[in-house]
Parts: C-alpha cells; structure tokens; sequence
C-alpha cells in the first residue's frame, strides 16, 4: 500500500522511478521496472543495490499487521522487520546511496505517552506489550540511520506516520489494520442484511476467509463469517458479546474489538506519500535544522483523532451499513490514545489534505473497482 502511494507521488510530481521492489503480487504498471526480491536474504539484497547503484531509497518495506497478527506471530514481526531494514540500510551504505528515507510507526512511542507524542518521547517508557516487537524494530532501524549519518556522514532520514488506510491495503481479517478490517467486515455485514450472495461471494473469491471462499455452502460460509464477528441474527451465528450498539432493528451484527473509546488519528497513505516525498526533497540544512542528530525523525499524521467507535459509526455510514455494532471488552484495546505532535512537520511546510470520511469514501470506491463491482 504504502509503497504503491509513493510511487503514485513521485510519478504526479515528474520524478522518474528506475525500481521498485514488490512482495506477492506484481503491479499492472509497465512504466515501472519491477522486481522481487527476499529482502531477508543479506546476499541477495547487496548483490542488488551493488548492481543498480541507486541514487535515493525510500524504505517503505515491512512486515505488518493488527493487534490480532501483532499478538500470534511476535517473533516474525521483530525479526523479519529487524532483518529487513538492517540488510537494506546497510547494503545502501556500502554501495554508495547518499539518501535515503526509512518509514517507521507511531508505536514507536510509550504507551502512556504524553498526548499528543512529540518526537522527544521516543526511549522514554514502557512500550504497548500487544505490538513492542514490531515497535522495537522500528526504533532499531531509525537508530541504524542516525547511526550510518553520524559514523559515515549519511543522509539517511526517518519519517514516523500514524495509522494508515488506503487503496491496496491489507484486508485479510486475520492480519488486517483497523480501518481495512472494519470497512471488510461492515462490506460483508451488509451483502448479509441485504440478502446479497453474488456481492457476497465474489469478495470471498476475491480474498477467502480461513479457506473459505465464495463457492462453498452458504451455512460454512456463514459459519465462517460468524466465526470472524460477521453475523445475521440467526441464532446459530448472533456472537455473544457485551456492548451492543444498534442503529435499527438491523439483519446483521459487527463484532469490533475492545470497548470502542480508545482514540486512534487516521492517515491516507496518498497523504503520506506526499510527505515522504516533500521530506526527501528538502536541504539537508532544512532537515538538520528542525532535527538533532540522535533525535532526527519527524511525525506525519494529521493532528486529529477520533474513538473507535467514531470511526466505527462513519465507516458504517460511508459504506451504508444498517447493522449493529457489538464491541467486545474481552479483546485488547491496545493503547488508549495515539496522537501524534506533527509540529515538526508543520515547521517544514507540509501538512495532511485529505479529511477522514472523505479517505474512506475513497477507499472504499476502490474496494468495490477492486471486486469489479464498480467502474
């Protein structure tokens, strides 16, 4: 997703892009030169950057996920993120990139974080324990920067974004974020309450759930959706959960996890790209100035928040879902607020464009051109 926005934001702004780097499923854009490679792989990935000799790198590669993936798989999430960024950083190093841009995480930051964080809180307490192994490799690879710039006079920079959501997101409900989770699972709350089973198993083709996809039988599918908080009213699939919020006497029911109230700020990944580029862009003297060489990333996000179960309730909009929505305080909440201090960003001339229901009206006209539901 977000490797795809930025290659959006050099394309409108004349840049002309040699390579780029993709994981499982080769963009439909012949302008580019394509290439897959195992970033985990220390030999291949020097072999690669001693081959091309390129001049700037944006290091949007990463292993991620949601509070549901942070929690199953904490040893990949440290060690693939870990692996990645030092085998990259290093081999730029040793074949001459002068700059380069690491993309980070708000969850970088303390869990108790004064609001909002400001980039002084970094290393300053105790991490949020559902996500602390992808957030360490984060931290590591701003440190492996600042390291190379101040041992070897690299130009190697870190922006740190907050959540982000946008076309060619994750939707997969079993790593996805929170924005791509909801906006699936409202999609398929909806094709249910409207009796919409072509709608319904074309997404299921398009992306199976467990296995599941859309032409197997419709109580395994409904068993399977139930089974993710996709439910009708049916009593052999209505979840069983503690906060119920229903809009009207609705046919579906969406299960979200934890009691709604923690607050979250939403960026879109076209807004983000924007950023990386205007950061690469700017003097070295322009970003020494508002940086400190063992302090020296900046946040992007837009400096507003909102509940979850704000955005709950706009997503439910945004997509026409009538349903209820049933917020489970036996799940994680995961950090009570994280809202970033964008000042240092402001300070360089850059600021978010892109408002949040407008964000998700996009993406989810995207998700439907996506299923092909939609020209």
């Amino acid at each position: 997703m977000v490797g795809s926005a930025i290659i959006r934001a050099l394309q409108n702004q004349g840049y002309t892009i040699l390579m780029a780097n993709y994981h499982s499923r080769q963009p439909q854009d012949n302008s580019i030169q394509w290439v897959q490679l195992d970033l985990t792989d220390q030999s291949a990935v020097h072999d690669f950057f001693a081959t091309h000799k390129f001049g700037n790198v944006f290091l949007a590669a990463a292993k991620v996920g949601g509070i549901m993936a942070n929690n199953t798989y904490p040893a990949e999430f440290i060690y693939d993120n870990l692996i990645m960024e030092a085998n990259i950083i290093h081999a730029a190093h040793q074949t001459g990139v002068q700059r380069l841009l690491f993309l980070g995480s708000s969850c970088i930051y303390p869990k108790l974080a004064e609001q909002p964080m400001q980039e002084e809180a970094l290393l300053t307490g105790t991490l949020e324990p559902t996500n602390e192994p992808y957030a360490v490799a984060k931290i590591a690879g701003i440190k492996l920067c600042e390291s190379y710039n101040r041992q070897y006079g690299r130009d190697y920079r870190s922006v740190m974004p907050t959540n982000l959501y946008g076309p060619g997101d994750n939707f997969d409900l079993e790593t996805s974020h929170v924005i791509p989770a909801l906006l699936r699972k409202m999609h398929l709350g909806k094709c249910l309450e409207q009796g919409d089973w072509q709608t319904l198993r074309a997404d299921l083709n398009k992306r199976p759930i467990a296995g599941v996809d859309g032409t197997g039988a419709e109580d395994v599918i409904l068993q399977t959706l139930a089974s993710y908080g996709i439910s009708t009213h049916d009593s052999r699939f209505t979840p069983h959960g503690s906060s119920l919020i229903t809009h009207n006497s609705s046919l579906a029911t969406v299960k979200i996890w934890g009691i709604g109230t923690p607050k979250r700020e939403f960026l879109h990944v076209d807004d983000l790209a924007d950023a990386c580029v205007y950061v690469m862009s700017i003097t070295n003297d322009q970003y020494a100035k508002h940086t400190q060489p063992m302090l020296s990333h900046i946040n992007v996000g837009t400096g507003t928040d909102c509940t979850i179960q704000e955005l709950a309730e706009t997503m439910a909009k945004v997509i026409g879902f009538k349903g209820s929505l049933d917020f489970d305080s036996n799940k994680p909440d995961g950090t009570p607020r994280k809202l970033l201090d964008v000042s240092r960003l402001h300070n360089l001339g850059w600021q978010a464009r892109i408002g949040l229901e407008q964000g998700l009206n996009q993406v989810y006209d995207w998700y439907l051109q996506d299923l092909e539901l939609k020209s």
